[in-house]
């Protein structure tokens, strides 16, 4: 598959041939929901508390007798019905981690990639070579439709673009290796530099790749 590559003022420089095998699969929606569930459930602390009657602070005393009061019968100051009590059936900390298959992972990673070639929104620059400036910049997405929502990539982590990327709302910027699902679906746009399409098909491309993958693991 060819796709347009853009040069930093929006204009088509040259064509390159792309992977089938990353940028041409068909979308597995059960797996890629999957995934990215995963991803979130990975991303929680889990650290959220509350006390019960038993470790709230006061007395377990019988606050006043059962009978001849007047009043309701109650227990002690610690009870969940009262200011103060114990909390019925409140969080306590817990693991919400999934372990996500690794060849899952990849498929989903393949889908959205193969997407947002469908969806023409992917978009291959030649290269980001610019003054750790916003404004240089924000020049790069005018020109290629991407001011609003997008994710920049990188063959590997390039500061003059994260500096100048940084300031600019919804824009995002990583390096190939750390592409993940719920990135690429969380931004409308994926601006990807040559060097960081060749590093992709090199990590998910083919069986080779997921060999080399696994081995790595």
């Amino acid at each position: 598959m060819q796709v347009p590559v853009y040069a930093v003022t929006g204009e088509v420089a040259d064509h390159i041939e792309i992977s089938d095998q990353v940028f041409a699969v068909p979308f597995n929606e059960g797996v890629v929901h999957q995934v990215m569930v995963g991803q979130l459930a990975n991303a929680r602390q889990g650290t959220a508390a509350t006390k019960t009657r038993s470790e709230v602070q006061g007395s377990s005393q019988k606050m006043f007798r059962q009978k001849g009061t007047g009043m309701a019968r109650a227990g002690g100051r610690r009870s969940p019905t009262r200011r103060g009590g114990g909390i019925i059936f409140g969080p306590k900390p817990r693991d919400y981690s999934q372990d996500t298959p690794k060849k899952m992972r990849r498929l989903a990673l393949k889908c959205v990639l193969s997407s947002k070639v469908k969806d023409e929104e992917l978009k291959v620059v030649q290269e980001l070579k610019l003054e750790p400036k916003t404004k240089y910049m924000v020049q790069i997405l005018n020109a290629l439709g991407a001011d609003s929502s997008a994710l920049v990539v990188t063959d590997g982590p390039e500061e003059h673009v994260i500096k100048a990327s940084h300031n600019i709302k919804g824009i995002k910027t990583m390096p190939a290796n750390l592409l993940n699902v719920l990135d690429i679906l969380s931004h409308k746009m994926l601006l990807m530099t040559v060097s960081a399409v060749r590093r992709v098909e090199e990590l998910w491309g083919g069986k080779a790749a997921e060999e080399v993958s696994d081995a790595s693991v």
